[in-house]
């Protein structure tokens, strides 16, 4: 006789990561617009996700209503090293590579990320670790990322969670990055004076030592050495080495409207070769 099980309320929750994306602006975007752009996003994620390996990683337009600028993604923590590596990397391509061939009518996809790993109550994953990676999306730490990614041209800014930062960076279970690729920052947000947690930031093709300028430098705080960038000759951290873009927007500092939907997805990984966008 089979039996259902049935989780006791003091029981911990499965560990569970998480990807959070929102887009720039998405609310200054004319409302004929919005679905086509919401459109490219999503084309967008689901090629990125094949591209790292994760399989399954369709949009689950049942789990939770769409609200538009962005989502919650949840997916079995051993994936948490390829959220941030290779992930950040053919998210970072496939925007660039949508800004070069879209049309002129078709607006800027901007994205903050944040990826983050904790605990979550099936089958709805609510619980705190789903409450954190949203307000690490919504940071003053990454909003200032964007903004050094915006005024170099680039068009995504990430910030990892500490968590996920010593279990995939420091741990070398990432390919590519390093610690010396990540600028360590204390993640705030408005309103919410509870919320303070360590966390690293990263803007794919800019040098960590770039962002110092945009961050209110904590106190005590000691920044990470051998900040340059791959390419960029030893000491030359300026963004100027890194990206030559005259016509770079205007500084500009936004709100998030805090929509978001929930998404499963990646319940297998694919061992098979690459997909290339």
């Amino acid at each position: 006789m089979n039996s259902v099980f049935v989780p006791d309320a003091d029981d911990v929750p499965p560990e569970h990561a998480l990807l959070v994306v929102d887009m720039k602006n998405y609310s200054q975007i004319p409302e004929a617009k919005m679905a086509p752009t919401r459109a490219d996003l999503d084309d967008i994620l689901s090629t990125v996700f094949v591209q790292c390996g994760i399989s399954d990683a369709a949009l689950l337009d049942s789990a939770v209503k769409d609200r538009g600028d962005g989502a919650i993604f949840v997916l079995p923590p051993r994936h948490a090293a390829r959220l941030v590596d290779p992930l950040l990397g053919h998210l970072r391509l496939a925007l660039e590579r949508r800004e070069q061939t879209r049309l002129a009518s078709s607006p800027t996809i901007r994205l903050r990320t944040s990826i983050h790993v904790g605990p979550l109550a099936p089958p709805t994953h609510r619980g705190d670790a789903a409450n954190d990676a949203c307000r690490l999306v919504d940071s003053d730490a990454v909003r200032a990322a964007m903004t050094a990614a915006v005024d170099n041209g680039l068009y995504l800014a990430a910030v990892v969670s500490d968590p996920v930062f010593r279990r995939t960076v420091r741990a070398e279970r990432t390919k590519t990055l390093t610690s010396r690729h990540l600028r360590q920052a204390t993640a705030r947000v408005e309103g919410k004076d509870g919320f303070q947690e360590t966390c690293w930031l990263h803007v794919p093709g800019l040098p960590p030592s770039v962002l110092d300028p945009y961050l209110d430098t904590d106190p005590g705080q000691t920044l990470p050495t051998g900040a340059e960038g791959p390419g960029t000759p030893p000491g030359d951290t300026s963004a100027a080495a890194v990206k030559d873009d005259a016509t770079a927007p205007v500084r500009q500092r936004g709100k998030a409207t805090g929509k978001s939907r929930l998404i499963q997805v990646g319940r297998d990984y694919n061992t098979g070769p690459e997909q290339q966008s």
